[in-house]
């Protein structure tokens, strides 16, 4: 149970330092601990103690197997979170060469 409480609490530090920072990079980082955090959240589902690998054998009926759906979903998850994260560097830095500042607050003021 507190393993899940940390995965929240892990969560929120991610919108705290989305909301409260101006910081395009730091906004970004912030991002990708709430990402972090979910994909840690999903992975933690799957476990189950003294479980064993995915593989069935028909020769021991009493085994408990490790979920590996969450785990997939995961390494799905990371790859597009991977693909995003890049996305919004490459913004973040079109938006410096163009403006000369990662502070969104004076990018707001600067339209043109």
């Amino acid at each position: 149970m507190i393993v899940y409480i940390l995965c929240f609490i892990l969560f929120l530090v991610g919108l705290y330092g989305l909301i409260t920072r101006r910081n395009l990079i730091k906004i970004v980082i912030s991002l990708s601990i709430m990402e972090f955090s979910v994909f840690l959240f999903l992975v933690i589902i799957g476990y189950i103690d003294s479980g064993i690998a995915p593989i069935v054998d028909l020769k021991e009926t009493n085994q408990i197997y490790v979920d590996p759906l969450p785990q997939a979903m995961v390494l799905t998850a990371i790859v597009i979170g991977l693909a995003t994260t890049a996305m919004l560097l490459a913004i973040a830095i079109r938006l410096y060469r163009k403006y000369k500042t990662f502070d969104i607050r004076e990018i707001n003021n600067l339209r043109g």
